[in-house]
């Protein structure tokens, strides 16, 4: 089969893979679309401390079984199915306390084993989610996504009516704008540096959009910074309000450092939140997104890109011309 592969950071291409074998306790799907997102461009450009190469990336993928084990009798070939690309190893510590994205073995579909750039991929069962017949199909590619910012969501706990700032209007910037306005958060604004960005998010968000000089003195219950830039993150605690909450979703370089103060922490009485993957939200992302398939279907760059022309894929990811941007490997 074809695939993208990175053989190290900075080297990627496409290539003739073997298909994946089927082994116990794993389903064969056809990849009918992979998202990608800014973990995947931290993967291929510098690498991450979890990422094994060669690698071949995506990790929020959908699409069709192809063939499942001898005594399957849950799934069936033919059945439409999105992936979540958790790995937990299910014995640690952290994993027996229900906290399994924190797992000791933590890996990743497109990140510690084969993604889905490729047309083909094995799957362990207990990561395939079947889509029931009337799911609108053509927003699969946003479940993943909604999954980690509900994880994010839940991390912070919104209370109805409280302001909130988001830095970024990226895919997960622009998500959790929309899961919080669904939640009763408000006012919200979203801040981006990207004119592009800012174009799309006036269009879909409802928020207030500006850059970073509008900023001003603005302080808000809750800030999230949804960039991984360490400039916004630094930016992102200056404007959280007295008594309100700073969430860390975006993935920064592991070499990042802040500069911030911890009295300052102490003397408004900030606290400040991670976000890592997803925990117990991907049955609930693919709720939300049949639910509100009309909120999110614009989000959806289209047509997606064959696996031979992914390049342009990520060239437009990095833009900032579109929001979810698919790879389509038929």
């Amino acid at each position: 089969m074809r695939a993208v592969v990175i053989s190290q950071p900075g080297s990627v291409r496409l290539e003739n893979v073997k298909d994946p074998v089927l082994v116990r306790d794993e389903v064969v799907v056809k990849v009918l679309g992979c998202g990608i997102c800014g973990t995947d461009l931290h993967a291929i450009h510098e690498g991450l401390p979890t990422v094994r190469f060669p690698l071949i990336p995506g990790h929020e993928p959908f699409g069709e079984i192809v063939e499942v084990g001898a005594g399957e009798t849950a799934l069936r070939v033919g059945d439409r199915v999105a992936i979540d690309p958790s790995l937990h190893c299910g014995v640690c510590a952290r994993c027996q306390q229900g906290r399994g994205n924190l797992c000791e073995r933590w890996g990743a579909i497109g990140g510690t084993r084969s993604g889905a750039w490729s047309e083909f991929l094995a799957v362990p069962r207990r990561n395939i989610h079947v889509l029931r017949e009337d799911f609108p199909f053509d927003c699969a590619p946003i479940i993943e996504p909604v999954a980690c910012a509900l994880r994010g969501v839940v991390q912070l706990k919104p209370q109805l009516d409280a302001s909130a700032l988001i830095f970024g209007a990226g895919t997960m910037g622009m998500l959790l704008a929309l899961l919080l306005n669904l939640k009763g958060v408000g006012p919200l604004t979203v801040v981006e540096k990207n004119e592009d960005r800012c174009r799309i998010a006036r269009q879909f968000l409802p928020a207030t959009v500006i850059g970073p000089d509008d900023l001003g003195d603005l302080q808000t219950e809750l800030v999230v910074d949804a960039t991984g830039d360490p400039v916004a993150m630094e930016a992102g605690l200056r404007h959280v309000a007295p008594g309100g909450t700073m969430l860390f979703f975006g993935v920064a370089s592991p070499a990042a450092r802040l500069s911030l103060s911890p009295f300052d922490i102490y003397e408004r009485e900030i606290t400040v939140l991670g976000s890592k993957a997803i925990l117990n939200t991907f049955t609930s992302a693919i709720d939300t997104v049949h639910r509100h398939a009309a909120l999110f279907r614009p989000l959806i760059a289209k047509p997606g890109y064959p696996l031979e022309r992914f390049n342009e894929a990520l060239a437009m990811l990095q833009s900032g011309s579109g929001v979810k941007i698919v790879i389509q490997p038929g």
